[in-house]
């Protein structure tokens, strides 16, 4: 089986990943032994654990257990979506068909077959889903129907597999980091975004930039998230990236304000929905959507600029 490069760099960044999250979970732990109340964050911090472990696991070993890992994710936030979204009783034929689609989608991404990729949900399942439901005959309600089931392959199934499409990336447009590193710089810009809105939100936050949506969201946490990730970005890009000076600051700057649009539309959607959280999947993180909503946006967008500027040749 075909395996992941894994440059100097990248096995360096996981055993720091690995460190700091060991220090940061001891200080939850100490801090719990103060009696200082830390459940819910020691929750989080197992949860997250997992999180990294399987990724780590996933990866190291061949392209085959990388492919299958994002794949199973695919499955988990297709089903926890149609969980969250009312359906027609005729439509439970229908979702068998999109849930069928998971395999054939991910088995494109293992043969590199990119094109086929970029194709089979957008256009494909575009005009197979309503087939089936014509053929079904119930027309009441067909629009909206066909159009959540659409929107949930496009959101779990097709924007998730971009995280696999990184690994048809050659790995010698990126010396210091390979394709992995790709992936990585941009998981890695969009948790921190996450993490840092919420801060600078929490600490300084007094204007809401959108009350109807996220009543949360403010604009300190904004441009806190924004300077952040821009910095952070810049001292990332030359360990995992070959992105210039320039390049890695107009990403931080471009892919802080992307995520935080992805964040908020998977919080439009749930507020519809009138539901919390997507799921209860992660213990103290809620569901697998509630974790990817920024990266739905972030990472095939980082892709699509990655494989045209280098002119990798995998978009013709």
């Amino acid at each position: 089986m075909e395996s992941i490069y894994l440059t100097d760099n990248i096995k360096l960044f996981v055993v720091i990943l690995y460190v700091v999250l060991i220090l940061i979970t001891s200080a939850a732990y100490i801090l719990g032994l103060m009696k200082k109340n830390t459940e819910n964050f020691k929750t989080r911090m197992r949860s997250f654990w997992i999180i990294v472990f399987l990724f780590t696991a996933a990866f190291i070993f061949n392209k085959a257990t990388a492919v299958f890992f994002i794949m199973l994710i695919s499955y988990l936030a297709l089903k926890e979506f149609f969980s969250m979204i009312p359906t027609r009783r005729s439509d439970r034929r229908v979702l068998l068909w999109a849930y069928l689609s998971i395999p054939i989608q991910y088995y494109f991404l293992y043969i590199d077959w990119i094109v086929m990729f970029y194709l089979f949900i957008p256009l494909y399942l575009f005009i197979l889903i309503p087939l089936r439901m014509v053929i079904i005959g119930d027309t009441e309600g067909f629009l909206k129907s066909c159009g959540t089931i659409h929107w949930g392959l496009m959101t779990c199934v097709y924007a998730i597999g971009y995280f696999a499409a990184y690994l048809a990336i050659p790995d010698e447009i990126n010396p210091s980091g390979g394709a992995l590193g790709l992936l990585l710089f941009i998981l890695i810009l969009t948790l921190f975004n996450d993490f840092t809105q919420y801060l600078f939100g929490k600490m300084f936050g007094k204007n809401k930039i959108i009350p109807k949506v996220s009543p949360n969201k403010t604009w300190e946490g904004f441009f806190g998230g924004v300077v952040s990730t821009t910095i952070l970005s810049v001292a990332l890009s030359q360990f995992l990236t070959p992105l210039t000076l320039l390049q890695s600051v107009i990403i931080g700057l471009g892919f802080s304000v992307i995520g935080f649009f992805g964040d908020v539309t998977m919080s439009a959607i749930k507020r519809d929905m009138g539901v919390k959280d997507t799921g209860a999947l992660l213990p103290g993180h809620g569901g697998i959507l509630d974790r990817l909503d920024s990266m739905i946006f972030t990472v095939p967008l980082f892709f699509h600029y990655i494989a045209y500027y280098f002119k990798i040749g995998i978009l013709d």
